[in-house]
C-alpha cells in the first residue's frame, strides 16, 4: 500500500504586508485607473494647438503621435492612436509625466480646438 501524500503545513502568506516583506506591487485596479489617467492625459494633448504643443517639450516618438492623431478624422484610426499615444506615455518616466501634466495645468492649455 501506497502511503497518502503528505501534507504541505507551511502557513499562507498572509494578504497584509509584514515590515520585512518587500512592497507590493499595485492591484490591477490601479493599474487600469493609472492608465486611464494617462490616457485622459493623451486626450489633452491631442486638443493642445500646434503651438502651445511646440512649448511643451515632449519626446519625440510622443510628439509625432500627437501630431498623427491631429490629422486623424476617422474614428477608428483615431481611436487606435490615441490608445498607442497612452502606450507611450505609459513608458515615459515619472517625472516626465508630472512634467507634462505641470506644463497642461500651469499654462490652463487644456482648452481643446475646435474639431472640424
Amino acid at each position: 500500500m501506497s502511503q497518502p501524500p503528505a501534507q504541505d503545513i507551511r502557513p499562507y502568506p498572509s494578504a497584509l504586508p509584514t515590515a520585512d516583506d518587500a512592497p507590493l506591487t499595485p492591484s490591477k485596479s490601479q493599474r487600469k485607473r493609472d492608465a486611464h489617467a494617462v490616457q485622459a492625459l493623451g486626450v489633452q494633448l491631442v486638443a493642445l494647438s500646434v503651438a502651445q504643443l511646440a512649448r511643451l517639450d515632449l519626446p519625440e516618438a510622443l510628439h509625432e503621435a500627437v501630431v498623427a492623431a491631429q490629422r486623424m478624422h476617422s474614428h477608428g484610426a483615431r481611436t487606435r492612436q490615441m490608445q498607442y499615444i497612452g502606450k507611450l506615455m505609459r513608458q515615459l518616466e515619472p517625472s516626465v509625466l508630472s512634467h507634462i501634466r505641470a506644463a497642461l495645468t500651469s499654462r490652463q492649455a487644456v482648452t481643446p480646438r475646435p474639431q472640424p
